[in-house]
């Protein structure tokens, strides 16, 4: 697979459910989906092309996205219009949450960075992996572009971040022309996904997954699972 089977691009900021869609766009067939576990479990060696990306470069696009076919979460979201131009037939999937129940959930979780139990395991982990050497880089650049970046540090400011969440969700509905873009809240399961991608509705239930209560419980058990391969 290459670089030109990009098909659909989620452009939804995290806690909007973007783990729910990657994996119901693996179970549509649009996998493997890139999310920000991709870039800091299984592959560090893609942290200098999200890096060029954030300097305003082209990346390796060839490199990145060998094997994948869809994007969701950071860092992949905070460029869609770079994905977009890049992928002119891709469809755009705005994974959108009330405003207060998506900021009570992303300051208890990804704002909070990696917790220092975790951190302290991931270091350790680097003591017998090469995997978990590289990885730690990549946390620190998501908290960086994330937190730093794209809220501007102010993650702990309720309204200013409420604010920058309403005006993301509004340009990309600006920007992205509206045959190319679902605006989608995962609750509404399968129809209208599978509606807009024009694929059937599969027998099994939607995934909710990556619940804010069991955010660093999951967290964990992924490093582990990846600890191991």
């Amino acid at each position: 697979m290459n670089a030109q089977s990009l098909k659909v691009i989620g452009a939804g900021l995290g806690r909007t459910g973007t783990e729910s869609l990657k994996q119901a766009l693996e179970i549509l067939g649009f996998g493997a989906c890139y999310h920000m576990f991709e870039l800091t479990m299984k592959h560090p060696e893609h942290l200098p092309e999200w890096e060029k990306l954030v300097a305003g470069e082209k990346p390796n696009y060839e490199f990145l996205f060998d094997s994948y076919q869809s994007t969701a979460d950071f860092p992949a979201c905070m460029f869609y219009q770079e994905f977009t131009a890049q992928y002119p037939q891709a469809k755009v999937v705005l994974t959108v949450r009330d405003a207060d129940k998506w900021y009570d959930s992303a300051s208890k979780t990804i704002f909070r960075g990696v917790p220092a139990p975790i951190l302290a395991f991931i270091r350790f982990m680097g003591l017998f992996s090469k995997g978990a050497r590289a990885a730690l880089p990549t946390l620190v650049f998501a908290k960086e572009v994330v937190n730093n970046r794209f809220f501007e540090g102010r993650t702990d400011d309720r309204d200013h971040t409420k604010a920058i969440f309403n005006a993301w969700n509004e340009e990309v509905q600006r920007t992205v022309p509206p045959d190319r873009l679902l605006v989608f809240d995962v609750k509404e399961g399968w129809e209208p996904l599978c509606r807009f991608l024009d694929v059937p509705v599969p027998a099994t239930p939607f995934p909710h997954a990556n619940r804010g209560d069991t955010f660093e419980k999951d967290f964990l058990k992924r490093i582990k699972s990846d600890a191991k391969h």
